[in-house]
C-alpha cells in the first residue's frame, strides 16, 4: 500500500449548520462541500445524512456527518475527554495567542498555552464536544531527531512494562 495522505478525517456532529458555522467563524475553515443522501452508499441501508466537509490548510479536509434518525451523539465514557482530539497547527506563538484570543471571544473556556517543549497548544471544544488543539511547533531539528531515534526503543519499553520511559526524559530538564 502506497499511501498518499489522509484524504479526510470525519466525525459525527448534532448539526451540520451550526458545526460548519462554527468552523467557519473559530477556526476560520472554508466550507467546501456538502453530500447528502437517503441511503449509506457502502451499507445501502436507509438512513438520510448530511456530510460535510471543511478546508484545513494544506490539502488537508476535516468533515462531519449529520444523522438524524439515530440516537443522540454521546462520548465514550471509558475514556477520558482529553484523549480524543483534533490537532491544528498554526505558523507561530503569535497565530496561536490570537487564536487563543478569537476563541475567548467566542466565549469558549480555552486551556492553555500548554507547554509541551516541542510545540504550545491551547485547547478548547466545539459545538459537538469534540476537543480541538490548536498547536504551534516549537522543537528544534535536533530535539525532533533525538525523539525520532529514541521512539523504537520507548514503544518497546512501553509494550513490555506499560510505565513511561524516560528515554526522553532530558525534554523536561
Amino acid at each position: 500500500m502506497n499511501i498518499k495522505r489522509i484524504h479526510h478525517v470525519a466525525y459525527r456532529c448534532n448539526d451540520a449548520k451550526e458545526t460548519v458555522e462554527f468552523y467557519q467563524r473559530v477556526m476560520g475553515m472554508d466550507f467546501q462541500l456538502a453530500i447528502a443522501e437517503d441511503e449509506v452508499p457502502s451499507t445501502k441501508e436507509p438512513d438520510p445524512y448530511m456530510h460535510v466537509f471543511l478546508d484545513a490548510g494544506m490539502g488537508n479536509v476535516l468533515a462531519f456527518f449529520e444523522i438524524p434518525n439515530s440516537p443522540r451523539m454521546g462520548r465514550d465514557s471509558n475514556t477520558p475527554e482529553w484523549v480524543q482530539h483534533i490537532a491544528f497547527e498554526v505558523e507561530s506563538m503569535d497565530a496561536l495567542l490570537a487564536a487563543k484570543e478569537k476563541a475567548v471571544a467566542e466565549g469558549l473556556n480555552v486551556i492553555g498555552p500548554v507547554n509541551h517543549t516541542i510545540f504550545q497548544s491551547i485547547y478548547f471544544f466545539d459545538p459537538n464536544g469534540h476537543r480541538l488543539e490548536v498547536a504551534v511547533n516549537t522543537g528544534t531539528p535536533e530535539m525532533m531527531k533525538r525523539l525520532k531515534d529514541v521512539a523504537q526503543p520507548m514503544i518497546e519499553e512501553w509494550a513490555e512494562t506499560k510505565k513511561a520511559p524516560k528515554h526522553a526524559a532530558w525534554l523536561h530538564e
